[in-house]
């Protein structure tokens, strides 16, 4: 059982970093245009566009990538607590 919560805080932090690098990405021009932003682009941006759908930009700044990491690590913290209460 513990390996199973282990692995899913592994994926979920993992999946944390992808999103941020795909969020600096956005500093760098054609740096989405390229094969490595594309496949970051492909597994961050269905999660990212549930957020985009709720939350709009302020201005020309998207608070949705902060809004989506902070939901990935509050699902972290619940992992641990779920996983806490049950051992």
């Amino acid at each position: 059982m513990g390996l199973i919560f282990g692995v899913l805080q592994q994926v979920i932090t993992i999946y944390s970093y992808a999103l941020i690098i795909y969020i600096l990405m956005s500093w760098f021009p054609n740096a989405r245009e390229s094969s490595i932003g594309q496949f970051f682009g492909r597994i961050c941006e269905p999660y990212l566009e549930q957020f985009r759908k709720i939350i709009p930009p302020i201005g020309m700044i998207d608070i949705s990538p902060i809004v989506a990491i902070i939901v990935l690590n509050l699902a972290n913290l619940g992992l641990t607590s779920v996983y806490r209460w049950l051992v």
